[in-house]
């Protein structure tokens, strides 16, 4: 379990700081896919997610949007302290299917233009969405990346920025499941040797930035997502019917 995890989390590292995004809830999926208990999984991976996006950040550092933060973590960062209670609460194979059917608006994001909302309003959204549902589902980068997609923006800022909000959710996320009483070190014989490939997973990601097609790649992460989505779909409602 530790050795296969790890080399998810190697994966997952890699592919997030090679697209800035489809890492995180690859990482949740398979988790919830393992049959780890809710309460157990997502705080372990608001830590390995904190240590991918935090040494994304780093990587990045000279290509963050700082401006367009702020709107972003008045949802992002408060928020998880209201959600993150319910955790426990939480059926989950009701869990899986909420999971999946969010793995496949990832998959298809074009659901976000329906929303016009660019700009101010768009980041704000998506802090409300990284809120909201962050505590639940674990990974959510691919939901917000459209409101963090601008025309004006390069492929590395938008890999910056994103990374940046997300490593604060994330810690958000940490302090807030504590206070309800789910520790991230509970599993941490899995979260260090999980961090620790994550952080190589970005440098090894920066480095492959340049060289991988990014038609080819995206194809790849979505046929992953959709094979994901169909397995936490079927086990989702095999448990609850």
């Amino acid at each position: 379990m530790i050795v296969g995890l790890s080399l998810v989390a190697l994966t997952t590292a890699v592919i997030s700081a090679m697209a800035g995004m489809g890492g995180g809830m690859i990482l949740i999926g398979v988790l919830f896919a393992v049959g780890m208990a809710p309460a157990l999984a997502l705080p372990l991976h608001a830590g390995v997610q904190l240590a991918s996006n935090g040494s994304r950040c780093v990587a990045y550092r000279a290509d963050i949007k700082w401006s367009a933060l702020g709107l972003f973590l008045l949802g992002a960062v408060p928020v998880p302290f209201l959600v993150a209670p319910l955790v426990a609460a939480a059926n989950p194979d009701a869990l899986r299917v909420v999971m999946a059917v969010f793995i496949a608006l990832g998959v298809w994001p074009v659901w976000a233009r329906w929303l016009r909302l660019h700009g101010r309003g768009g980041l704000l959204v998506a802090g409300a969405i990284a809120g909201v549902m962050g505590p639940l589902v674990g990974g959510i980068g691919v939901l917000v990346a459209p409101f963090f997609l601008r025309d004006d923006w390069k492929r590395e800022n938008v890999i910056a920025t994103m990374a940046v909000g997300q490593a604060c959710g994330h810690a958000a996320k940490i302090a807030a499941f504590s206070m309800a009483g789910y520790s991230v070190l509970a599993c941490w014989d899995l979260l260090i040797p999980m961090v620790a490939v994550s952080i190589i997973g970005t440098l090894v990601g920066r480095r492959l930035n340049h060289h991988v097609s990014e038609g080819v790649f995206r194809v790849v992460v979505r046929v992953i997502l959709i094979v994901l989505a169909l397995k936490l779909g079927f086990d989702g409602l095999r448990g609850l019917l």
